[in-house]
């Protein structure tokens, strides 16, 4: 949920506290744009190295543009077609059907 607030790259990229990861973490499909303005992507970067150092199943895309909440709707940008890179993720993981 946004707090409304600009976004602040993170400096110390420090994870927050309040989230645990270990290897019982499941794995993890991070997907972000670097003009979010809402959710600095050191975030997700910070996030990503985490799950890497625990030994989860983690696979990340960063993309120039999409803002903040593109969610489904189809857009001119690549980042548009992230739902086909899950799909590939979960095939090669075994969670879906060839």
């Amino acid at each position: 949920m946004s707090s409304g607030k600009a976004a602040v790259p993170e400096t110390n990229f420090a994870l927050n506290p309040d989230l645990q990861v270990s290897s019982d973490t499941a794995p993890t499909f991070l997907l972000q744009a670097t003009d979010d303005p809402v959710d600095p992507v050191e975030n997700s970067l910070v996030y990503y190295e985490a799950l890497r150092k625990a030994g989860v199943p983690a696979e990340m895309h960063l993309y120039v543009k999409g803002g903040h909440a593109f969610g489904l709707r189809p857009t001119e940008s690549p980042i548009t077609r992230w739902p086909q890179l899950v799909e590939a993720w979960l095939t090669a993981l075994g969670v879906i059907a060839k």
